[in-house]
């Protein structure tokens, strides 16, 4: 949902556990982090008693990174002692909770947990944001990816990804996707194929997900690229017809479904990525530790598999991977939404 209006911020504190053994300390590239406070070490943060924020520009209870920012403030809360608070900072899709977090102490106590629409697609949608996702944040880690997947109503006549592309090359302007708003992860998705398949749709904007899945049920809408948690039990149950996820492995919540590289498109890739960053100026060894506790939280079958119950791909990794992946994200998505003339304000 994109409402311009700023919701009340949520807070949930989660309990207080034992501090968990750290994963040893991933090591961060010369220049991305500075220089740890004076007469801090690891092993002095998070300090007794004080509470981690972590920031999340989204409406508290409200889909996939609400739930993934939930998961991972309670199993990183298990292995650092501290209580994690997440705080919901809604509106302007993301950019009012960001822009909160970049204004932030960069004391190491208080965090973003944001995903790839905020921190890569509103660089090129938005004139002014409030922040900038390079140079107002610090990288920590990648946390997970939850591919789109091209989904189609069951009276569509296409089974395959070449049905689908020779349908709609014959038919220029006559079907309908269905998304979450402008700028939103299944309307740049459908931007992409458009682009890479010489193809000619029409975007109908959704401010409910439910309801543009019900629309494609219905048939009032002739297809989606929606997220993976958003439709795969419409699949299941056989109310919509999956052609393929736009990533390059299946997906454990749809294993039936082939991927876009299998379908022979490996440019179609599109997915909503997550990820935790700190307001510049963090002390580095608060976000190393935040970095191996992420990572061995990551890494714990238990929570791996609360993830990909969701249909999330658990990620991890370092804040240098974050920086590179971030990068390589802004670009690709910029070229696209400056193709497609995708402004907002």
């Amino acid at each position: 949902m994109r409402s311009l209006l700023i919701a009340a911020a949520r807070r949930v504190a989660l309990p207080r556990v034992a501090a968990a053994t750290a994963l040893p300390v991933l090591a961060l590239t010369a220049g991305l982090c500075p220089a740890p406070a004076l007469g801090q070490t690891p092993a002095d943060w998070p300090a007794a008693g004080r509470n981690i924020r972590l920031i999340v520009p989204s409406p508290g209870g409200s889909g996939t990174g609400d739930t993934i920012a939930r998961i991972m403030a309670e199993e990183v809360g298990r292995r650092l002692p501290a209580n994690f608070v997440v705080d919901n900072k809604p509106g302007a899709n993301g950019n009012i909770g960001a822009t909160a977090a970049a204004q932030a102490p960069g004391d190491g106590y208080n965090f973003l947990f944001s995903w790839a629409g905020t921190l890569a697609v509103n660089q090129a949608m938005y004139k002014q944001m409030g922040y900038d996702s390079q140079r107002d944040f610090v990288p920590i880690v990648l946390i997970a990816d939850v591919p789109n997947i091209l989904v189609v109503n069951n009276d569509l006549p296409v089974k395959t990804l070449e049905d689908f592309t020779r349908h709609v090359k014959a038919h220029p302007g006559k079907l309908s996707y269905g998304s979450t708003g402008i700028g939103s992860s299944m309307h740049l998705a459908g931007e992409l194929y458009s682009r890479e398949a010489g193809a000619q749709m029409v975007h109908v904007p959704f401010s409910n997900p439910g309801n543009a899945v019900t629309n494609l049920i219905s048939g009032e809408i002739q297809l989606m690229f929606q997220l993976i948690p958003g439709v795969a039990g419409q699949v299941k149950a056989g109310r919509v017809r999956a052609v393929g996820v736009m990533a390059d492995k299946r997906s454990p919540a749809l294993p039936d479904v082939p991927t876009m590289v299998e379908l022979g498109a490996p440019r179609l890739m599109s997915s909503t990525w997550f990820a935790l960053l700190a307001p510049k100026g963090t002390p580095a060894a608060a976000l190393e530790r935040m970095n191996a506790a992420t990572n061995e939280a990551l890494a714990d079958p238990a929570v791996r598999k609360r993830l990909t119950d969701i249909g999330a791909t658990p990620l991890g990794g370092t804040a240098k991977q974050l920086a590179d992946h971030l990068a390589a994200e802004i670009d690709k998505w910029g070229r696209v939404v400056r193709e497609a003339k995708i402004q907002v304000q």
